[in-house]
């Protein structure tokens, strides 16, 4: 069995940081909304890092459930969401803003739903 309250405190910080990557990209239509302006590409910045960190979250949150968590929620690509963290991570240069608008607009809103059900249910 795992630490039910660290990984309630990992679904917390993980629920905040999607929170606000769908705050931050509630003006954003397209990808030409990241890059036609330094305002947009330091949006796109913020983004990817929130976006780093929960990819990093979910990987702590796999392992120090022994890999029992996570699998309870199938609905999501879990394997992708750390994915997408070591993109970013090791690629940034690469990163496609058009992807990550995708990300932001298409994965995140049940990726959060996901993570306030799994606190519901550890309660």
């Amino acid at each position: 069995m795992f630490e039910r309250l660290v990984a309630y405190h990992i679904l917390e910080l993980l629920k905040r940081s999607l929170e606000e990557i769908v705050q931050r990209c509630e003006n954003i239509q397209d990808a030409d909304d990241f890059l036609s302006s330094n305002e947009g590409v330091i949006l796109l910045d913020s983004i990817c890092m929130k976006l780093s960190a929960v990819g990093e979250g979910v990987k702590n949150l796999d392992k120090i459930t022994h890999r029992e968590l996570l699998s309870n929620y199938p609905d999501i690509p879990w394997r992708n969401v750390m994915g997408v963290r070591d993109i970013i991570v090791h690629h940034y240069f690469d990163v496609d803003a058009g992807e990550i608008h995708r990300i932001c607009k298409k994965d995140v809103p049940p990726l959060l739903e996901t993570i306030n059900k799994m606190l519901q249910d550890l309660l």
